[in-house]
């Protein structure tokens, strides 16, 4: 039997069918379009997932279970989502409403937590995801760390600045403000309005976190400015997690990973130089 699973973003919901081996055989990705109501995202869920299996050569028949990784708040028992900020979100039946329309068993669990379990080599660990927001998923002692309610590990949610840039939580000054590739963006755009003649403000409006990447590469000061000190603010949110928790090892996934070694390099160097002790576990 075949699985689905859907990594449910607020930039886009990617759809995948393993098969009995784990082995990937089809993906499709739409975008969310979070502004839309829960109802019509759900639909488009689904909808990814019918093309990833007719990609595949099956229909549902073929498919023991759906599995949903979804940003912020999960009850996984339930099969909801109590609240994700970035979807505008709260207390969505999501499983209940996937199995109406496919007709099959929907699981579902924090997006972040999927990673974790998904990336899990160690008995202690850290994963951090980049993309619209900042996700986290924590491995103890050999355990994924969910918290009473799966409310546990919203390490985005922790406060960098206080007083700071506004969060979609509510709050101000939250890590994800700062280290997401929402605030990524907001920075470059922030920079191209005060320097135009940056490159960034060649990319307009539709400037994004790849993009003030890579105007740093190609030289330009300004975009050099926001990644050297965007990768400040994730470092120093991972210092404090480090400095928390102690872990072997520190993952970051998302959108924003795909720097590779731009990102990487600078995080390391900050964490080894800061975390107490001096320990480098990234």
């Amino acid at each position: 039997m075949y699985r689905i699973g859907i990594d449910l973003g607020g930039t886009n919901i990617a759809a995948g069918v393993v098969d009995e081996g784990q082995h990937l055989v089809a993906e499709v990705s739409l975008p969310t379009g979070a502004e839309r109501p829960a109802e019509a995202v759900v639909a488009d869920i689904c909808r990814a997932a019918e093309k990833a299996m007719e990609k595949a050569g099956i229909t549902a028949a073929h498919c023991a279970s759906v599995g949903i990784g979804s940003p912020g708040t999960c009850d996984s028992a339930n099969g909801v989502v109590v609240r994700a900020y970035n979807l505008g979100w709260f207390n969505v039946p999501v499983c209940s409403m996937v199995t109406a329309q496919l007709g099959l068993p929907c699981h579902l669990s924090n997006d972040a937590n999927c990673a974790a379990l998904a990336e899990t080599g160690c008995r202690n660990m850290i994963l951090i995801t980049l993309g619209t927001g900042v996700g986290g998923g924590i491995v103890a002692d050999g355990r994924l760390l969910e918290g009473v309610g799966g409310t546990g590990a919203e390490v985005g949610h922790t406060v960098l600045v206080l007083d700071g840039e506004d969060c979609t939580c509510g709050r101000k000054g939250c890590w994800e403000a700062y280290a997401s590739a929402t605030a990524l963006i907001r920075q470059g755009k922030r920079a191209a309005a005060a320097q135009p003649e940056s490159l960034l403000a060649g990319y307009g409006e539709g400037l994004t976190g790849k993009d003030v990447f890579d105007a740093a590469a190609a030289g330009d000061a300004a975009a050099q400015a926001v990644v050297d000190r965007y990768c400040v603010y994730v470092a120093a949110g991972i210092t404090d997690l480090v400095n928390i928790l102690g872990p072997e090892m520190v993952l970051i996934g998302g959108g924003i990973s795909r720097q590779g070694e731009r990102l990487l390099a600078p995080i390391r160097a900050y964490v080894a130089a800061n975390c107490f002790g001096g320990h480098d576990r990234t």
